[in-house]
C-alpha cells in the first residue's frame, strides 16, 4: 500500500532543486520510506509496505523523483538509515545508496567513494 505524504496524488513543483538530498529508510524490512530533503527539511516523502520491501525501493525512488520533477542527476547527496533495524532491510538500503552515489558521483551519508576504476 503506497502512501504519499503532504500532497497525495499531486505533482509537487519544487522551486529550488539545487540542494536536494535523497533519504532512504529501509530499517523495517517490509516498510520502505524515501524522502527528498532540502537544507535538512523533508520536502516530499513516499512510503510503501510490501512483504519484500527491497523490491519496491528503486521504483519508489523513481516515483518520488517523477512526482517532484527532480532528475536523478541533480541530487546533491544521499542519506541512508544506518540502524538499528532489520539487517536485510538496512543492507538493501545501503547497497542501493552506495550504487547510486557511485554512479552519480555524489556523497552517501556525507562521504564520497573515492575509487579509481581500472579495466
Amino acid at each position: 500500500m503506497m502512501q504519499e505524504h503532504f500532497f497525495k496524488g499531486i505533482k509537487t513543483e519544487i522551486r529550488n532543486k539545487d540542494n536536494m538530498v535523497l533519504q532512504i529508510d529501509t530499517k523495517d524490512q517490509k516498510s520502505i520510506t524515501v524522502s527528498l530533503k532540502d537544507k535538512g527539511k523533508v520536502v516530499k516523502s513516499l512510503s510503501e509496505e510490501n512483504e519484500y520491501g527491497s523490491q519496491v525501493l528503486l521504483p519508489l525512488i523513481m516515483k518520488l523523483l517523477q512526482t517532484t520533477n527532480i532528475e536523478l542527476q541533480t541530487l546533491q547527496g544521499i542519506e541512508v538509515e544506518k540502524g538499528p533495524g532489520s539487517f536485510t532491510g538496512l543492507r538493501v538500503g545501503v547497497s542501493v545508496a552506495n550504487a547510486l552515489g557511485f554512479a552519480l558521483g555524489i556523497p552517501v551519508n556525507g562521504k564520497r567513494l573515492e575509487t579509481e576504476l581500472h579495466y
